[in-house]
This record gives structure tokens, sequence and C-alpha cells, in this order.
């Protein structure tokens, strides 16, 4: 028997799928419509003041008057938001701050508005809207879903409340999925990763789990104890679990092991939230391109990754962006970000409609050697190098290793395997290939005898749980970076791993 709620899904999620064609068949004039109501907001504030908004009619003029900036460069005026004053960088004071911990900033505050959490919320739900509309699947809205998130709970300084973002969205779940949603509020709380997971693992045992979500790594985890727990795969275990959302880190090097971890298939929706804003989702099963979110609140420019660190950069808007080109992405929002350097990277994948693919972020690179490695180009290897075979990876990272004992510098894989490779050797030169194909400046560096073939570190079995555990970034959002342009992260790796 079909329950109210799912025979109301269809209809529903065919409303909202129109109301997208109607902005996403009409992006430009979208995308100017947000510009000119951002601006015209942003005008009463302080940044607007110390940046002539007022005297703003044009991108043109926009790029004039407001430079690009990161946390370091907006962070004397999240400052004073934070000491409590008002209009400084939006309308009155932020609901929310996103507290984040960042690389160089230390903690960073993402100030979330009224219109800015609702713009996220109601992005998550019309990814699973679209996804209802494309498939005709409803059967999943009256099982347990979960969401493996950060706690919600909140510190309050000067009217306005801290906390993780996952936490902050905690507290929007609609009141129809309320009784769906596990795990309970208190084991949500728990701040001790591995307590958590335990937590939730009695706790959802026996229930009807059909939705489940989460940064892949930290999902994988909760598999695996289900899995030790109960001796069984996780789809014998939720028989009616179908349907993965995720986001965070590429899907593709962990759906082989979630699939063996599983039993079998299962859809997945990819999302693209952060603290700044939810700025694309996977609006179709068979296109890994993710729908831009244009009509949110949020303007977005675009610089080209190579030309980034130049001195005057070339911004460009939606109009002038190309498919397969690497862009830095800069958003302005109704948060009271403007000009705002994310730190990511992405390509477009199409332009009728826009949808990107997040191929890195801006200082997660490798060019010791003037070969610009990007993250999506190593993921894009270790796919290659993985392909139809029994190979399994739990996680990796790359590091260029410029001072080897001897021989050529090479780039340092390190990798632990769920299912290793028979011959190492020959699966470091399919990566090897793979990379070359790729990138051609790395091309010409392997085959002008500048650098030798990566090598690989493997890593012991639980070893990057280990390392983020030591910096104190189990679980929640946090995830390690692909690829760095230095080995700060895998010197921590040296008692880890061992060459094979």
């Amino acid at each position: 028997m079909i329950s109210i709620k799912s025979a109301l899904a269809k209809p529903f999620a065919k409303r909202i799928y129109n109301k997208i064609q109607k902005w996403a068949n009409n992006p430009i004039k979208t995308q100017e419509k947000v510009f000119e109501d951002i601006i015209k907001k942003g005008a009463k504030t302080v940044f607007g003041n110390d940046h002539n908004f007022t005297k703003i009619r044009s991108h043109k003029d926009f790029v004039k008057y407001v430079p690009i900036r990161d946390y370091e460069g907006i962070k004397p005026y999240v400052e004073r938001v934070v000491k409590g004053e008002k209009d400084i960088l939006w309308k009155g004071k932020p609901l929310y701050f996103a507290k984040t911990s960042g690389t160089t900033s230390g903690v960073k505050y993402i100030p979330i508005t009224k219109p800015s959490i609702e713009a996220q919320v109601k992005a998550s739900r019309n990814a699973i809207l679209l996804y209802i509309n494309e498939t005709g699947n409803t059967k999943f809205v009256d099982g347990k879903m979960i969401f493996l998130q950060g706690s919600p709970e909140m510190t309050k300084k000067n009217g306005i409340y801290i906390g993780r973002l996952s936490g902050i969205s905690a507290h929007y779940v609609p009141k129809y999925l309320q009784s769906n949603r596990l795990p309970s509020w208190e084991t949500n709380c728990i701040e001790d990763w591995e307590t958590k997971v335990n937590s939730i693992v009695d706790e959802t045992l026996n229930e009807d789990m059909t939705v489940i979500a989460g940064i892949p790594s930290w999902v994988q985890m909760y598999f695996e104890k289900l899995q030790e727990k109960m001796g069984k795969k996780v789809g014998d275990i939720f028989k009616n679990f179908n349907l993965f959302i995720y986001g965070g880190v590429n899907y593709e090097p962990y759906r082989a092991k979630f699939e063996n971890l599983i039993g079998r298939k299962v859809d997945s929706i990819e999302l693209y939230p952060a603290s700044e804003g939810f700025f694309a989702f996977q609006d179709k099963q068979n296109d890994k391109g993710m729908l831009l979110q244009l009509d949110s609140g949020i303007f977005y420019e675009f610089v080209k990754a190579d030309e980034f660190f130049n001195e005057n950069p070339k911004r460009i808007t939606i109009k002038d962006v190309e498919v397969g080109v690497n862009y830095v992405m800069i958003i302005s929002t109704n948060a009271g970000l403007w000009a705002y350097n994310v730190g990511d990277t992405v390509e477009f994948t199409s332009i009728k409609p826009y949808k990107i693919i997040v191929s890195g972020r801006i200082k997660h690179f490798i060019s010791a050697f003037g070969e610009h490695v990007i993250g999506k180009e190593v993921e894009q290897a270790m796919q290659d190098a993985i392909k139809d075979t029994d190979v399994s990876v739990t996680e990796f990272t790359v590091a260029p290793q410029i001072t080897p004992d001897n021989g050529l510098p090479y780039h340092e894989w390190f990798i632990e395997f769920e299912n290793e490779p028979k011959d190492m050797s020959s699966f470091a030169k399919k990566i090897d290939e793979s990379l070359q194909t790729q990138n051609t400046y790395y091309f010409d560096l392997i085959s002008g005898k500048v650098l030798q073939p990566l090598k690989i570190k493997k890593v012991q079995k639980g070893g990057f749980k280990d390392y983020m555990k030591t910096i104190g970034k189990l679980g929640g959002q946090n995830k390690i970076p692909r690829l760095s342009n230095d080995r700060k992260i895998v010197e921590a790796f040296s008692h880890l791993s061992s060459t094979k």
C-alpha cells in the first residue's frame, strides 16, 4: 500500500522540476537578477560603502571596485560582525556563523543569513526531488534516513549562533521527515567520532534504512563497523537501502569498495554544499555533472586556474565560460561574502544547462617541477588503474619527492589498499600512463627525463584514519587532500607506510 507521503512526492517533485527548468533555461537573466538584488542590498552595508556599491551598475564596475578576497581578506569585516556590530557585510546580523578550521587562517567564521540557510535547505531538498522526478522511485521516503554529520550543538555569541554547517542544517530537517531521521539527537551530539559511529551502528542496526548520506570516507567507516558487528553485507542488513547521497570528495575511488560492502549497486546523488553556499547538485543519474544553482542568491565569477596567480587575472561570468576549462570559482552571496574565493576549482561539463564537476582546490596541486597536476587528474588516474580489476583503495594522497636518495625526483603516491594489486609495478605504471595522457606538462617532464615515473608507498590499514585522529580531524566533514605541493602531510605517514 502506498503511503500518503509517497503518493504526494511525485507531483511535488514534478512541480519543483518545472520551477528549476525555468531558471536553468534562462541562466544569464537569472544571474543578472541575483547580481542586481545582492548589490542593492549590499549597498546599505559598511562593506558596500567601502567599495562604492552605489556606483556599481555592471559586472565591469564590480570588478573595478571589489577585488577578489579569500578569508584572510574579509576577516577584518567578519571580526566586526563577531563582536556584534550590525550591517557590516549584510543587513543586520547573520543568524549563524559556520565554524570551520582553515589551513592558514586558524578558525574561520563564515556568516550564514536567513536567506542563505533557506537556499541551502531548499537545494538539498531539490536534489532528492529531482531524483524522484527522474526515476519515479518514492519507496525510500517511508524508510529511515541518516546523514553522518557533525554535532548540531551550538554556542551563542553577541546574538549569533555558532556551529558546524552540518550541525546547523540538522535544525532545518522538514517536519514531514522528522520521524524518518536518524540518529537520535543525543547520538548526533557525541563529539568523539568513533564513539559516535559505534552508537549510530547500535541505533540503526534494526531499522529500515533506505537513505544514507555523508562524506564517503566516513560512511565507509560506518559500513565496515556494521559488517564487523553483523557479519553480513550492508545491503543484507538494510534490504531497502537504495540511495546514497554524498559530497565533499569524489566518490569514484570509493565506488568499488562501497559496492563490495553493500553487496549490490545503489543509486547515488552527488551534492556540492559548503559553509559559503550550496553550489550544485547532480540532477541526472547518468550525468556526473552537477547543476549549478543560479537562483540561490549566489552570483558566480570564474578565473582560469592557470591565470589565477597573475597580477590581474580576468574575471568572467557564466556567459563566457567554456566546457573543459579548469576555473577558480569566485562567489558573492546573500550572506555578505563579496568576490570571495572559496578555494575550489571547477570544470564545466555542460553550458546548456550549466553543469560542473569539482576538479580540486586551487591550493591543492603539485607543480614542484612545473607540471600543474590537479586533484581531478590524480583521481582519474587512480580510477583508470583500478578499472576492470579487483583492486580496492581505501584512501590515498600524493606529494612530490624532490630529493630522493638516488635517481631523478618523482611523485610519491601514499595508498591504503583494501585489496591490493598482485603486481604493484604494473599498477603504478597504469597510474603514471593515465597521468601522462591527461597532463602534457607531466608527460614532457617524464619523457624529458626531468622526473622518473611515480612510486607507490603502501600505507598500513587504518593509517589514514590514524593520521586524521592525530590532527584532531577524525569524522564529520573533514577530508584529506588528494595531493599537496609539499610533504607536510605525507611526512606524518613515514611510520605508517612501507615501500612495496
